[in-house]
Order: structure tokens, then sequence, then C-alpha cells
């Protein structure tokens, strides 16, 4: 298991030091001088200013030592001690470490913690879960990595601050756990990073396309997530993130195809509904992906196969259609998109009232003017209910694109049509790469320890490796333990 607790004062400090947030100064108008240190993303800067470096101006020739620095402020909880765990700990809740000497053990912890980030109206919008937290990120690099901060207490977090931009000169934080991350990956993120030659990094989903390994390819290489638990989850298994300065969308890799269907919702419940729900989410997107172009196939080349109590149904729904299934599904799928994207650029209240009502009057409008049957619209809206079933947005709209090329490939062929086009896509995925793992793992190359978090959650008690595919320098994640139960009967 990783070690999270530095051996002293000085361990400390040259851990810390790796971040790019992690702060040493000196104040040279006290004496002796004193040493300031802090996370700059986990403290309050106002605080830092008014209330502790104006203080100690103001009473600079009255402070000798500790105890008289705890007199004369006036902030609250101030503690002075020499034990590591504590001050490692109040460091990570936001507190600055205030120093005599470099070579003294014996510390003044200060609080100044920040409460940036936690705001009542800080809330995940397009990765919405019942249950567990809904932390979100917002479009400042400091408040992202204090929330980061605040949930990974530990000084093997090492943030590392890039500026790129010819011209914005952007910040970009890559953010790793040392002892646990891979340092190829870390290596190979940060040389594709610092080589990039751009003018304006307007948001982290721009980088996403830029370092992957695929930039022709229609699926998304790096899972780009808007919820801390997420990139927490992410960093723990042993990926790295990266954000940039005015987004609120981190990106993680190594990414792995299956990473896109899961949920952090799937962690806060039961692994046996974890599991189903994580495996509709699964057969939504083949349903979705093929349903069209099977009608397509079907009523075009293959109606020996259709049951012969649907066969008089379905002629009866098409035999006022003048068109051929392959342009029916594609006026009905093109008016789909067409509901999603005026939906999505209206406001809230305004955009789902224009998609419920629009879906209902176009729908019966087309069946009473014989433009598509009523079994098409049926199919149509559980493709397009089923494609937003992918918590990872980017995915979704994946999943939208890939609908069409099949339903042209099933309109010429039928059946081999679809077959091809399956065999396609199974030849594109297991070629593509995220940081030069593969993106079917562990499918392809077969790895039976790690399914056990792919197409199922399984119990806490089994998941307590990190996937070998991100060849973690940590493997272990924690020791599980069964709680010994007792029944009334037994006696104490």
């Amino acid at each position: 298991m990783l070690k999270t607790e530095a051996q002293d004062i000085e361990h400390l400090l040259a851990l810390a030091k790796r971040s790019s947030d992690f702060t040493v100064s000196t104040v040279s108008f006290t004496q002796p001088p004193l040493s300031i240190c802090y996370y700059k993303t986990l403290i309050d800067e106002k605080l830092l200013q008014e209330q502790l470096l104006r203080a100690m101006e103001s009473c600079a020739a009255e402070i000798h030592d500790l105890e008289d620095l705890k007199r004369l402020l006036t902030i609250d909880g101030i503690q002075i001690t020499d034990c590591i765990q504590d001050i490692q700990s109040m460091l990570f809740k936001g507190s600055a470490i205030v120093r005599l000497t470099e070579h003294s053990g014996l510390c003044a912890l200060v609080p100044l913690t920040s409460k940036e980030g936690l705001r009542k109206n800080n809330d995940t919008d397009n990765e919405f879960s019942v249950v567990g937290p809904k932390v979100g990120f917002v479009e400042d690099l400091d408040i992202n990595l204090h929330l980061i901060r605040s949930q990974i207490a530990v000084p093997n977090l090492i943030v590392k601050t890039l500026s790129l931009g010819s011209m914005s000169n952007s910040r970009v934080a890559i953010v790793y756990i040392d002892g646990v991350t891979n340092q190829d990956n870390v290596a190979v993120i940060e040389d594709r990073l610092r080589t990039l030659d751009f003018e304006v990094v307007f948001d982290t989903s721009q980088l996403d396309q830029i370092i992957s390994d695929n930039s022709w390819s229609p699926f998304p290489l790096f899972v780009s997530t808007e919820r801390r638990d997420r990139v927490i989850y992410s960093l723990i298994s042993g990926q790295v993130a990266v954000i940039s300065d005015g987004s609120p969308y981190f990106i993680t890799g190594p990414s792995t195809l299956y990473d896109f269907f899961i949920s952090p919702e799937d962690y806060y419940l039961p692994w046996m509904l974890g599991s189903f729900f994580r495996i509709i989410r699964i057969l939504g997107v083949l349903f979705s992906v093929f349903a069209s172009a099977l009608y397509v196939a079907i009523t075009t080349f293959h109606y020996e196969v259709i049951p012969q109590d649907l066969l008089p149904p379905l002629i009866l729904s098409r035999q006022n259609v003048p068109f051929p299934p392959v342009l029916e599904v594609l006026f009905l799928e093109i008016t789909i998109e067409f509901l999603r994207e005026a939906g999505a650029r209206l406001p809230t209240k305004i955009g789902q009232t224009l998609g419920i009502v629009g879906g209902i009057i176009v729908g019966q409008a087309a069946v009473e003017a014989a433009l598509c049957s009523n079994i098409l619209i049926i199919i149509v809206s559980l493709s397009a209910l089923a494609s937003f079933a992918t918590p990872i947005y980017k995915m979704s709209n994946t999943i939208r694109f890939l609908r069409f090329p099949v339903i042209i490939l099933a309109s010429f062929w039928g059946s081999i049509g679809l077959f091809f086009g399956i065999c396609f896509i199974l030849i594109h995925i297991t070629r593509l790469k995220s940081v030069g793992s593969p993106y079917t793992v562990p499918i392809y190359p077969l790895r039976p320890k790690d399914l056990r978090d792919s197409f199922i959650r399984s119990n806490y008690e089994i998941t307590n490796m990190r996937p070998s595919y991100l060849k973690p320098e940590t493997i272990l994640r924690y020791i599980p333990k069964r709680i010994k139960k007792k029944s009334d009967w037994e006696q104490e």
C-alpha cells in the first residue's frame, strides 16, 4: 500500500515542494526570521495577507518565538506542535506552517482555510446523479485544485503547472499521485503538452483532441468530467488528470472504452444494483447504435425473419409510406437531432417544452402525413433515449454519430452491411490507444482480474486492487476485512 505520511517536517516539505501550488516564503522583518509554508490552493489569500502577514508586521518587534506569535495573532485555532502527523493533517486542511528556523521541528499551525468552490450552486449540470456528492468544478484553476486537495490530503498528490497558448498563456495543471501513477504515463502527457503549439486554450476539451493518440477517431480517448468524485477515483486508480484555467472540466487518462459507461453512482449503491444499472447502460448503447439499422435491414431485405403475427401490423403501418425504409429512418433521425440541438441552445424551460411538444407534434404529423410508420417512431424514440444512458456526454455524441453510417450500410447490403459496420467498429476500437494503453482492455488484451470493475461493479472486498493495465507503482489500494457478526443468541 502507498505510504502517505511523512517521516519528519523536512521530509514533508521536500514532498510538498514537488507541487507547483506549494509556496515557501520568508518573513525577514521579524527577529529571528520566520518561514511560512502553505498550499496556495488550500488557503484564503485574504486571510493570509490581512490576519497573518499584516498582524506580524505591526508587532514584529514583540515576536521572539512561536508562543509570542500565538499570543499576538487574533486568529483562532493556532497550534504549536512538533508532531508530524498533526502538521501534515493541518497543512492539507488549509493551515500555514510557521517556523522559526529551517531546521526546527517545532511549528505553529495557523488555520487559513479557504471555502472557495464549496457553494450551493456548484452542482454538476451534465453528470447528475441521485445518490452521492454533487460537487462540480468551476472555471478557476486554483479553486478546482483546492477541491481536489481537500479530498486527497496527502503530500503525494503532485500538481505540475504549465503555461500553454502563444497568445493566452493559459495555466494547465497536470495532477497525479506519486507512488501510484506510472511515471511513464505522466511523462508522455507532460511531453505532449510541452510540445504543444497553439494560440489560445479555451477549454480542456481542446487539449483532449490535440494530445490524444488518434485525432481522427470519433471515440473520445480521454474521459472528460466535471465531477470531483470521478476525478478523485481516477487519481487513486492510477490515472493522470489534466485541467486548464478557465475550464470546469478535467480530462483523465489513460482511459478505456468501459470508463465511459461507469457512473459514480454505481459505487454509492449496493454492488448488485450498481452492476445491473451498468449492464443496462451498455445494452442501451448497443440498442441505440443498431436498432434503426436493424429496422432498415429487415424491412428492406429480410422480411422472412419477421414473426408472422407482427408482419400484418408492420405492413399496415407502412402501406401508405411512399419512401423506402432508409429515407424514412434518416428523416426521423435527423428530426430528432434537430430537436436535440434546438433544445440544447435554448433556455432550459423553453428547451424542455420544445423537445416534448415538438417531438409529439412532429411525430404525430409525420404518421398522419404517411411520411413514416408508427413502429419506426417507437424504435427511433427508444434509440434517442438509450443514447443518453451514457454518463459521459462526449461518448453520447459518438453514439449519435455512429448510427448514421451503420444505417447507410444496412440500406445497401442488409444484414451483411450491418455485419460490416459492426466489424469495422470492433476493428477500429481494438486499434485505438489512450496514452499508449489499449482502448479495449481488459477484454482485449484480456486481463481477467480487471474484469471485476468493467461490465459489472464487484463487491468492495474484491475491488481492492488497482487496474493492472495502468501499470501502477502500487497495485494494492486497501486491505479488505470482513466484519465478524454475532448472532443474538451468542454470549458476549
